[in-house]
């Protein structure tokens, strides 16, 4: 529908895989050449893990473009295969023809004929399987064995297992150990953020033959990169609904009301962005032009944007800046949870958690959090944590008032229920202004976190909250921290 009015020639944010628009940004570029040199170069089993929607499938699809001509690739999509099942979809991917209700002993022995005879001629069978994590615990077990089928010399059945972190979780079981220690690399592929989103989405609107400037708003994105988490297949449903919502105003911008209105408009958002302005029953009046729309949920969407376009308030654009350079000394890290965040909406006169009535309040008589103390010790934090642990970020704030609104910020969340030990902050320069931030959180994995973020309290999701990695604020990174 809104092709022509961008200059595309195809849809951009399509969710199904389609490997001209592989983005080799966010080191998806670098896994797959990795992958690629372990398949055509190792004999281990390779895993690579991701969350639902990170991009696997579509990194699976394009490896099988990528491999060389030598390789026989054997694609398995069923997960659910039993022990000798699975066999059975070898031998038919393969070619072999097998007497009807033929033993398992009978097809493994046929496999291992067929294997060697296009050994024997230069081939090289790779059996790539998806959606490993669903797969029963005795095929599990069976990919194993197959594992074990060799010629004198050298495997003759490469396996590559996609799955989501439950697979890294089954493997960690102790009836699994065998299988594991055949797993010679392992992959994961993490979500994007905000510096990485700007890419991608400029990326696919540009492999779609979009030839203008950035269609994407820093303030949309900042929003995109909230909601979604980071994961691709959310960034793609919201990007194809804000364009959506863009052509019905006419503009050629996609900014935060675009994007309210597809968030408004996609199940998997947990929290509305503040300020959006949604009545809870939309009318269908979008005018008469939209009458030809068939589809009930297009309909809702434009009508969601035209609400919002009266009511929502701008949101703010997304500022970077430098840490500044204070000196980390080398301490024993602060005790520690398990989770990380997301990244916080700027405290401006707007943030929901500093109102009129709080600006105007004196501050209270005593504060249970120092901001100079807490800037210290997480600065020794900072020296010691990982760069690759997770926190949520919670809240920012930035002017002559920002220490005196991060301290109230500070005493909310504590009355709140979080953990003072696990309350940070940090401090950097943006232009002539210092910006702080209020973190939360020490964890091993984005899965931690986000079920760390899932469980904070409402008032506190009001300033969007989401997990950062650790790295980013880091000054050696060279990657400033963003509201």
């Amino acid at each position: 529908m809104y092709l022509e009015h961008y200059g595309l020639t195809e849809a951009p944010f399509r969710i199904t895989p389609h490997t001209d628009f592989f983005f080799s940004g966010a080191n998806r570029g670098a896994t797959l050449e990795a992958l690629l040199y372990a398949i055509t170069h190792d004999e281990g089993i390779v895993k690579i893990s991701g969350e639902v929607g990170s991009g696997k499938t579509m990194l699976c699809r394009v490896l099988m473009e990528r491999l060389p001509s030598n390789v026989v690739i054997v694609y398995l999509a069923n997960p659910s295969l039993s022990r000798d099942d699975i066999l059975y979809a070898l031998s038919d991917e393969l070619g072999i023809e097998l007497p009807e209700h033929s033993r398992s002993g009978i097809v493994m022995r046929a496999l291992q004929e067929k294997l060697l005879e296009l050994y024997a001629t230069g081939k090289q069978v790779v059996v790539l399987i998806d959606e490993a994590h669903a797969m029963p615990m005795e095929t599990l077990e069976e990919i194993r064995l197959l594992s074990n089928l060799e010629s004198n010399r050298h495997k003759l059945l490469q396996l590559v297992l996609f799955g989501q972190p439950e697979l890294d979780t089954t493997l960690r079981r102790s009836d699994m150990r065998q299988l594991r220690e055949r797993i010679t690399h392992n992959f994961r592929l993490e979500p994007l953020i905000r510096e990485d989103i700007t890419q991608y989405l400029d990326f696919r609107m540009r492999a779609a033959g979009y030839r203008g400037p950035n269609v994407f708003a820093p303030a949309a994105i900042k929003l995109i990169a909230q909601t979604s988490l980071g994961l691709t297949r959310r960034i793609n449903i919201l990007a194809d609904k804000a364009l959506l919502a863009s052509y019905a105003a006419g503009t050629h911008q996609v900014g935060p009301k675009q994007v309210r209105a597809a968030i408004k408009d996609s199940e998997f958002s947990s929290v509305q962005p503040t300020g959006s302005g949604f009545p809870v029953g939309l009318g269908w009046a979008i005018g008469g032009a939209l009458v030809t729309l068939a589809v009930i949920g297009v309909w809702n969407l434009l009508a969601q944007f035209k609400e919002i376009t009266s009511t929502a308030k701008p949101a703010d654009q997304s500022m970077a800046g430098e840490l500044l350079a204070a000196p980390l000394s080398a301490a024993a890290p602060q005790q520690t949870s398990h989770g990380a965040g997301q990244e916080a909406q700027p405290a401006t006169d707007s943030s929901p958690l500093v109102t009129a009535s709080d600006k105007a309040a004196p501050p209270p008589a005593t504060h249970p959090i120092s901001v100079d103390k807490l800037l210290a010790d997480s600065r020794l934090w900072l020296a010691t944590v990982p760069d690759n642990h997770w926190f949520l970020q919670l809240y920012t704030a930035d002017g002559r008032a920002a220490p005196e609104l991060v301290e109230r910020y500070l005493s909310k969340a504590l009355k709140s229920g979080l953990e003072p030990a696990q309350l940070r902050a940090y401090r950097y320069q943006k232009g002539n202004l210092d910006r702080y931030g209020v973190i939360y959180g020490d964890y091993v994995s984005h899965s931690d976190a986000v079920t760390i973020l899932n469980t904070l309290p409402d008032e506190l999701k009001r300033t969007r909250p989401y997990p950062r990695q650790t790295v980013r604020l880091k000054p050696e990174s060279n990657n400033e921290p963003s509201s």
